[in-house]
């Protein structure tokens, strides 16, 4: 081979040894970026999960303390209406 070919040849292995390292170090910064993703993701999951939990909680005794209030408020107008009724 020529000088010149064998330039070429140095040149272009040392650039692709260089390409395999940085694609390496990128590989490996990608795998933990996913596994962080993945952890994130779980930890949301959870998150949502007790939020959506108290939130059911929250409704299952929201709901009948409304009827509740609404009930007392009839009775308290019902027994106001009858009170005057009977004064008369």
């Amino acid at each position: 081979m020529s000088t010149a070919a064998e330039i070429l040849v140095i040149i272009v292995s040392s650039v692709l040894a260089v390409f395999l390292i940085v694609s390496i170090i990128l590989g490996i910064y990608l795998i933990r970026l996913s596994i962080q993703i993945k952890n994130l993701t779980k930890t949301a999951q959870n998150t949502v999960d007790h939020i959506d939990s108290a939130v059911v909680g929250v409704s299952r005794l929201a709901s009948p303390v409304f009827v509740a209030e609404m009930v007392a408020r009839y009775v308290k107008k019902f027994t106001k209406n009858s009170n005057k009724k009977g004064k008369k």
